[in-house]
């Protein structure tokens, strides 16, 4: 960093140099956005000025109407976005000019592919805003004066992005700010008032604000106001078309893609307000941070209150984006006040049902469109059938499952698909959960399932432990874990038991249980298995594997538990079991099929060198005739 007469040249943070260089190559196509960037900032900075006006009316007194005023300079080759809004001080415009002050940032570089189709998506889902203005111009410049501070107090930034950015004191008449692009001379089309004012009307028609366009006259220049400067949500549904609402989506969310869907109402009577709500197509980067910014914008009698109110929506919603406008809060709620008013609890329950029956629809309507949104969301959406008990039959039939029928992991069945396809009286619902789609689809506990035409749910998301210890029951029918306790299938009932099975295996189970002790609870003959020789399964009253080893590692102790060994009675293996007579050997292959039976339901090894030593023993004994 060097100073030389009160100016300062910093660095940017590596994230942002990274992003800008990616940026500046990746979004050539998309190149226009940086105007409806650019402008969507200038409106928020004068949203933020009216709310802090209500409590210091001077701050405003002297310029009361909210504007944000484009023009250009051909021979100067710039082009110019102006508000009179908040405005920034010194140490504001370094940390929001110099640094990305956002969760997931690591992990949104790590994603960049290469690929310019691709990268760009990413990069217009993380978000861009004043970055954008580097795709076209090769200098920028920021004038900008905090609301309340004197003329002098002003500050000029400037960057030409590839790695630093410069910093000075300034004097500004007004407060607020002004971007001035230096264009590239290849972008010198964007000085053209035509081109500009299509631009405002397609990306910025919905800013509550006026957008005005300063061009060239006979009696010098003009300023025409090109937006409608109505906030769309006030408006009537029928008379806000599709387009309009995307483009209010991508304002509010600064998300290049379309949104899947959204619901614009208007509340009348006892309480009375508007909103409006949009389902994303891509989860953000911060989906799973529960600490990170989340909620709804909220407006009070058109007045702007605050970013990211959260108390609308539950958690597991947090997804959403969109607009609330009361007219029932005072103009000074804050989030504690918002915390203690009575209709906040009957509002966020009716917006929470709002969101569900857009996603019922959607799921009904547009399979392809739910299925995209199942990919992104659904994780979240489980969370909501065990956090949220009043909306988990909503919810629940929002869920979708691949099953052992399914192709690929994101070929999803409906629990009432899976019902429809029941096996003659079968009266539950089996699944199993696995670490990976893969582990699941292979488990030894589905062989006998499977040879009975039985269709058993995979469960390989990570929240699904957690989630299958909540359910109980699905449209009468109970939820079966086959990697749990006995399983009971249904045309079983004429079958012979286990016990009658243990009975007729005594001996053998008897001598298998001896040599594993300290490792298994105790061994059955198991009505499961077909080809495997042996499966480890969970006694009722046990966490599943996958849910102690997700708690373990978030950090929990829990007490050790010891899992069942059920072997096949008719595999070849089990039955050079039988007729083993060296004890030693007996113990070591009873100790590898417990490991192999550990290994396929994804289980780590508490011991694998150990293993692989009892693995090359038996191989070379065997090897040498030892059988």
């Amino acid at each position: 960093m060097g100073e030389t007469a009160g100016r300062e040249t910093m660095g940017f943070q590596t994230e942002v140099r990274q992003l800008l260089q990616l940026m500046i190559h990746s979004l050539y196509s998309n190149k226009e956005i940086f105007l409806r960037e650019l402008i969507s900032n200038a409106s928020d900075a004068a949203d933020k000025l009216r709310f802090e006006a209500l409590a210091s009316p001077d701050l405003i007194r002297d310029d009361p109407d909210l504007k944000v005023k484009i023009s250009f300079d051909k021979v100067a080759g710039t082009l110019s976005v102006s508000d009179n809004g908040i405005g920034m001080s010194r140490q504001e415009l370094i940390e929001n000019l110099g640094t990305i002050a956002r969760s997931g940032t690591a992990e949104f570089l790590q994603r960049m592919t290469g690929d310019e189709q691709k990268d760009a998506k990413l990069i217009g889902q993380f978000g861009v805003g004043f970055y954008s203005a580097f795709i076209v111009a090769d200098r920028v410049e920021v004038l900008s004066r905090k609301a309340g501070l004197n003329p002098d107090d002003a500050v000029r930034w400037e960057s030409d992005g590839q790695g630093e950015f410069t910093i000075e004191s300034a004097v500004l008449a007004d407060r607020g700010t002004t971007v001035i692009l230096y264009l590239k001379d290849t972008e010198r089309d964007f000085q053209e008032s035509f081109r500009l004012e299509a631009l405002i009307r397609k990306y910025s028609d919905h800013i509550a604000f006026p957008v005005l366009l300063t061009v060239p006259s006979a009696d010098g220049v003009t300023e025409n106001t090109v937006n409608s400067a109505t906030a769309l949500w006030t408006r009537p549904r029928s008379d806000v078309s599709d387009d309009e609402y995307k483009e209010f989506y991508k304002h509010l969310s600064h998300d290049f893609a379309d949104p899947l869907t959204w619901s614009h109402n208007k509340v009348e009577g006892k309480r009375e307000y508007a909103s409006l709500l949009f389902i994303p197509g891509t989860a953000p980067y911060d989906l799973w941070n529960r600490d990170a910014p989340k909620g709804l914008k909220l407006y009070v009698q058109r007045v702007f209150i605050m970013d990211d109110a959260e108390q609308f929506l539950p958690l597991y919603l947090r997804f959403v984006k969109g607009v609330i406008d009361s007219s029932d809060f005072p103009l000074n709620v804050s989030r504690e006040l918002l915390q203690q008013n009575p209709d906040l609890d009957a509002m966020r329950g009716a917006l929470t049902r709002r969101v569900i029956d857009m996603l019922t629809k959607l799921s009904a309507e547009e399979s392809d469109s739910y299925t995209k949104f199942w990919q992104e969301f659904g994780q979240t959406i489980k969370e909501g059938v065990v956090e949220d008990k009043q909306n988990s039959a909503k919810l629940m039939k929002l869920l979708r499952f691949a099953t052992t029928n399914s192709d690929s992991a994101s070929q999803t069945q409906t629990l009432n698909d899976y019902i429809s396809r029941m096996a003659e009286g079968q009266d539950k619902i089996y699944y199993i959960v696995g670490e990976t789609y893969e582990t699941a689809k292979s488990s030894p506990h589905l062989e006998q399932l499977r040879a009975k035409g039985i269709e058993v749910l995979l469960l390989h998301d990570r929240i699904d432990p957690w989630m299958v210890d909540h359910l109980t029951d699905y449209d009468g029918k109970a939820f079966q874990d086959v990697g749990r306790g006995k399983l009971v299938l249904p045309d079983s009932e004429g079958d012979i038991t286990q016990d009658a099975f243990n009975d007729a295996n005594k001996p053998l189970l008897k001598k298998i249980r001896k040599a594993l002790k300290d490792r298994v609870e105790t061994v059955n003959v198991s009505q499961r298995l077909v080809d495997s020789p042996a499966c480890v399964v969970t006694s009722d009253q046990d966490l599943s594997p996958q849910l102690r080893r997700m708690l373990e590692a978030s950090g929990q102790a829990l007490p050790a538990t010891k899992p069942i060994l059920e072997i096949n009675i008719d595999h070849p293996l089990v039955a050079r079991l039988s007729v083993e007579s060296d004890d030693d050997r007996f113990g070591e292959l009873s100790r590898i099929v417990l490991d192999h039976a550990l290994l396929a339901e994804g289980a780590q090894l508490d011991n694998p060198a150990d293993y692989v030593r009892r693995m090359n023993r038996y191989l070379l004994d065997t090897e040498n005739g030892n059988h």
